[in-house]
Parts: structure tokens; C-alpha cells; sequence
């Protein structure tokens, strides 16, 4: 049967022995009442939300899919009940300031909650999912008077919000968008246009839904310059409704419980976020947050999936195993996870699974301190870091989520298309999480164009400066092979960005043709270096539970040996492809 168990024990271990967040956040970001036991608290209560009341209406809510009547939308059976369970449990308020309702808790743990709602329910994760994006954005260009009106309800849930941006002509490219915007009475605005792709739009969860639109309003430049970003109520504070319909849901090949809208503006009333004109600088407040938590689908998804299929593969009987144990000699067949070939699809999935926890965790944990480290400067490079990061965030973690659940099916073999297993239902979900919010390929861009030739390789070299410091301490240590191949790798990526930026702005053809190998590089950098750091955590604590460390040091072993040598493959295209637009690329 397929099931989930929140994987507690591990997201400690990255917590505390891999990224000593708790002593971090508690130096460097004042979070003084933080220690291991309200950690192991919060993740345990986390837990047993998403495994008892979420993941069991997960099926079922795929099954049964949203209903669509008349401009209302009903969510699946247990969902509203569900919803009612996140909000009184304070889940909805964890890493918001108390001023506005919040319980204070650092964004990394919040991470954590939201990986895990996602590994148990991503369909209705999808409804909560831009709460805090929201919070974060009206909480830095909202108006006083929006602030202390919306924030409260946001931080509660009493009140949940969409992310308005795609109209029909208009998807990755903001620019195109028509929706208008005319000034009208007491300082707001009237919206006229059409959204389309809106999750949760409309539902039955929450009695009023704060839309946040991007809109033109008359007169102002072209293009994406030009937007500005709008409040825009379901129901307006005089508790009139507002000119917003639902026109339809889409129906999809995944999360199916959660209601996809078309959303017309007639007319309606909305109040300005921020200044004219400014409107996509504000929105991307909440686009990061968004980026950010479709990286922890990837990772809740991949999760899911390789528990099932590891027990699977430890049930399911099939021939005889070339290198069986002694004590199986007399038995007609072996578990399928003693058979090379699947316990490789098993390790691979693991590693990426618990590569990549680390990788979303350190994010959330650079996020705390940007915010709160109380040195300025130290604050801006953890945000300058956590902007070179999202990208590969969001894009690797859920390529290798889809690949993951891929797997996942195959260690199932003809079972795993069958829907009542469960795992199929996992690899429509995970799909969509590499076209929205930003395609791959255009966070490949962002992070070749943007990050690494905008600022001329700066934010780059300052994550190389971290990765070779933990090379060089492991440099002669059990774990000197891993180590080298990290140093290559760090001095690879540091010839790219040297041939980027010589490369300027004059012809870009060449970096957007090879940017999706370039943030494949840079994921694993990321996953081996943190995978090295836990190598060492593990060896040092492997007297405490020899059989979990020495799992830990087997999933490093694999990943470098197997899955690290993409990385290799990656090189020979950026070579061939620079080559073929008559740039040089040598180390």
C-alpha cells in the first residue's frame, strides 16, 4: 500500500549535524529561543499533520478532482476540512512576524513544513502554497494602510491569496500582458482583462481570496517596464463582492485537487502595491518565494516515491539475486532490491533525495540570514548568494525529482502504472513543477545572464570560496577522492564564468544555447559539496547510530561514483557548443 512516513530523523540530521542551523540562526540571525528540542518539536507536529490529516485525501482528491459551477469551485472531498486543521494549528503563520499574527519560527523550518506537505498532498498544497510569498511581498512594498488590512488574514489563513501574472498571450514573457488598470476613486484602481493558469483562483477553503494582479495602467512604458502590481479582492472591504469571475478550471495530468483558473477582471476594484510602474520588482518577491517552494516539490515528490519504491523492492520476489546473501541459498527468489540494476535506480533516488533536502534547507537557512544577520553587509551577500541559488533550486531539484519519480515507477515495473499502486499519480504531479514559475530553461537563463555575466562571475566565486574550503579540509581524510573531484569541478565552473563574461552581452545565442548544462553543473556542485560536508558530519557521529551514518556514507559513495559523473557529459557540450560559436572555453 502505498504510504508516507515524514522522513524526521534525516531533516534533523541536516538541520543540526550537516548545517548547525540551530546555532547559526541562534549567533547570526537572533533567533534566541531556537535549541535541537523545539526543532525535533516542530518537525515531529509537522509530521503528523501532513501523514494524518494530508496524505490521506491525497488519492482520493486526484481521483475525484475539483468541481467547477456557475463561476464557483468546489475543492475534493477532506480538503476544506484539511484546510480547517493547517489554520488552527498556527501551520499557516510559522515563519511570519508576530506584529502581524505570526509565530516568529526561521524560514528554514518553514522549508521543512513545506516540503513535507508537499510529499504528503501537492494538490492541496498548492491552495497555502503562496501564502508566505504573499506575506513577504506586501509586507516590503505594501502600504501601511494594506499592511495592518490584509497581513493579519493572510499570516492566519484566514485568508489565502493567487498569484495573477499569465493571460493567454502572455506566459513567461510579462511583458505582453493587457490587463489594465484605470485610476478611479479614492485611490484605486479598476482592472479589466483575463488570467489565465490562476491556482486556486476560486474555492470553497477560505471566504475571501486576495488576488495579487500585474496590470498596465494607461500611459506607462512598454513591455515589462510598464507593469504594476494590484491588491485585488474577492470581496472588498465593504464586503461587497468584487468584478472578478471564475470562468472556468483547467483539467489537467496532475494535481488534479487543486483548482486551476481562468479569471475575468471586469471592472474590478484593486488597490496599488508599491509604485507605478514597479510592479514586477515587487512581484518578484513572491516569484523567489514561489521558486523556492516548487524546488521543495521536486524534493517532497522524489521523497514519497522512493520510500515506496524502496519497500516495494524489499517485498517484491523475483529470480535469484547474482550476489545473494548466504541466508537466502535455499530460497527460489530474492527481494528485486537485492538485484544490481534496481538497487542502483534506488541509491540514485536516494541521493538526489537527500542531496537535495540539503540543498533546499541551506537555501531556507541563507534566507533567514539575509533577513536577520545583524551585520548589513552580511546581509546582502546571503541575499545576493540566495539570488544566485533559487534558480538552480528550482530547476535542478525538480529535474531530479522528475526523474526520481520516473524511477520510482520502473522499480515498480508493470505495477507501477496502475493507478491504485500510487506512484504514477506522483509522476503527473511532479511534471508541471518544470514549467511553472518559471520555466527551466528560462531559470537556466537567469542564473547564466543574470546572475553569473551580471555581475561578472562575483556571486559565483563566493560560492567556490565555501566549496573549496571544505575541499581543502577533506583534501586528506577518507574522503580525498570525493574531494578532488569537487576541487575539478569548482575550478571548471570558474573557467565558465570567465568565458561568459568575456563572451559580454553582444551575441547571447551561445550562453542561452548551453545555460541549462551550466545550472546542471552548478546543482551538482551544490548537492557534492553539501553531500561532502555530511560525509564528514556522519564519520564524526557514526559511534551514535552506526547503521543510519553508515547509510548516510554509502548514499556519498554512490552519488559521486555514479551520479557525478554527469557532470562530465555536461563539460563535453559546453566545450562543443562554445566551440561551434567560435568562443574559446579552456582550463
Amino acid at each position: 500500500m502505498f504510504s508516507y512516513q515524514p522522513p524526521v530523523k534525516h531533516m534533523q540530521y541536516v538541520l543540526s549535524d550537516v548545517l548547525s542551523a540551530t546555532d547559526t540562526l541562534r549567533v547570526d540571525a537572533g533567533y534566541n529561543e531556537i535549541d535541537e528540542q523545539l526543532v525535533r518539536q516542530v518537525l515531529e507536529e509537522a509530521g503528523r499533520f501532513t501523514a494524518e490529516v494530508l496524505f490521506p485525501v491525497n488519492a482520493s482528491g486526484d481521483r475525484q478532482g475539483c468541481r467547477f459551477e456557475s463561476g464557483a469551485v468546489f475543492t475534493p472531498d477532506g480538503f476544506r476540512d484539511a484546510y480547517r486543521q493547517f489554520v488552527d494549528s498556527g501551520w499557516a503563520a510559522l515563519a511570519c512576524d508576530p506584529g502581524y499574527g505570526g509565530q516568529g519560527l526561521p524560514h528554514v523550518l518553514n522549508c521543512a513544513l513545506q516540503e513535507m506537505m508537499i510529499s504528503a498532498n501537492h494538490a492541496w498544497t498548492m491552495y497555502p502554497g503562496v501564502l508566505h510569498g504573499a506575506y513577504t511581498c506586501l509586507k516590503a512594498h505594501g502600504s501601511e494602510e494594506l499592511k495592518q488590512y490584509y497581513l493579519p488574514k493572510i499570516v492566519s489563513g484566514e485568508w489565502l491569496v493567487t498569484m495573477a501574472l499569465t493571460e493567454p498571450q502572455a506566459g513567461s514573457d510579462v511583458g505582453l500582458l493587457r490587463t489594465r488598470a484605470v485610476e478611479g476613486d479614492t485611490g484605486t484602481y479598476r482592472l479589466s482583462g483575463n488570467k489565465i493558469f490562476i491556482s486556486g483562483g476560486e474555492h470553497d477553503l477560505t471566504e475571501n481570496i486576495v488576488h495579487l494582479v500585474l496590470a498596465r495602467i494607461p500611459g506607462g512604458p512598454e513591455g515589462s517596464k510598464g507593469v504594476s502590481l494590484f491588491v485585488v479582492p474577492k470581496i472588498c472591504p465593504d464586503g461587497s463582492r468584487n468584478q472578478v469571475t471564475c470562468t472556468g478550471i483547467e483539467h489537467k495530468m496532475g494535481i488534479r485537487g487543486s483548482a486551476t483558473c481562468s479569471l475575468e477582471f471586469a471592472g474590478a476594484t484593486g488597490w496599488l502595491v508599491g509604485e507605478p510602474h514597479r510592479g514586477l520588482a515587487a512581484m518578484f518577491v513572491m516569484m523567489n518565494a514561489a521558486r523556492m517552494l516548487v524546488g521543495a516539490q521536486g524534493l517532497g515528490i522524489a521523497e514519497t516515491v522512493y520510500q515506496n519504491a524502496a519497500r516495494y523492492a524489499n517485498e517484491r520476489l523475483q529470480m535469484k539475486a547474482v550476489d545473494r546473501p548466504a541466508e537466502r541459498k535455499d530460497q527460489p527468489a530474492d527481494p528485486i532490491a537485492l538485484h544490481p540494476p534496481v538497487r542502483r535506480l534506488l541509491l540514485s533516488q536516494r541521493a538526489y533525495v537527500e542531496g537535495g533536502r540539503m540543498m533546499l534547507y541551506w537555501s531556507g537557512l541563507m534566507l533567514d540570514l539575509a533577513e536577520r544577520h545583524p551585520i548589513p553587509q552580511r546581509r546582502q551577500d546571503f541575499e545576493q548568494m540566495l539570488a544566485l541559488v533559487t534558480p538552480v533550486v528550482k530547476a535542478f531539484l525538480t529535474e531530479k525529482g522528475f526523474q526520481g519519480a520516473s524511477d520510482a515507477l520502473q522499480v515498480y515495473g508493470g505495477y507501477g502504472v496502475i493507478t491504485e499502486t500510487g506512484v504514477e499519480q506522483y509522476l503527473r504531479d511532479c511534471r508541471v513543477t518544470m514549467i511553472y514559475e518559471g520555466t527551466n530553461e528560462i531559470q537556466a537563463i537567469d542564473l547564466v545572464v543574470r546572475k553569473i555575466l551580471g555581475d561578472q562571475g562575483v556571486r559565483l566565486g563566493r560560492f567556490l570560496e565555501l566549496v573549496r574550503a571544505t575541499v581543502q579540509a577533506e583534501r586528506t581524510g577518507p574522503f580525498a577522492g570525493h574531494s578532488e573531484c569537487l576541487s575539478k569541478l569548482a575550478t571548471e565552473l570558474a573557467a565558465i564564468a570567465r568565458a561568459v563574461c568575456e563572451s559580454g552581452t553582444a551575441n547571447l545565442t551561445p550562453l542561452h544555447w548551453v545555460a541549462g548544462d551550466v545550472l546542471r553543473l552548478m546543482g551538482h556542485c551544490i548537492i557534492g559539496w553539501l553531500l561532502l560536508r555530511s560525509a564528514s558530519a556522519s564519520c564524526n557521529n557514526r559511534e551514535d547510530d552506526y547503521a543510519f551514518h553508515d547509510e548516510r556514507l554509502e548514499t556519498v559513495d554512490h552519488y559521486f561514483a555514479y551520479e557525478f559523473t554527469e557532470t562530465h557529459a555536461a563539460l563535453a557540450v559546453l566545450r562543443a557548443s562554445f566551440a561551434q560559436h567560435g568562443l574559446s572555453l579552456t582550463w
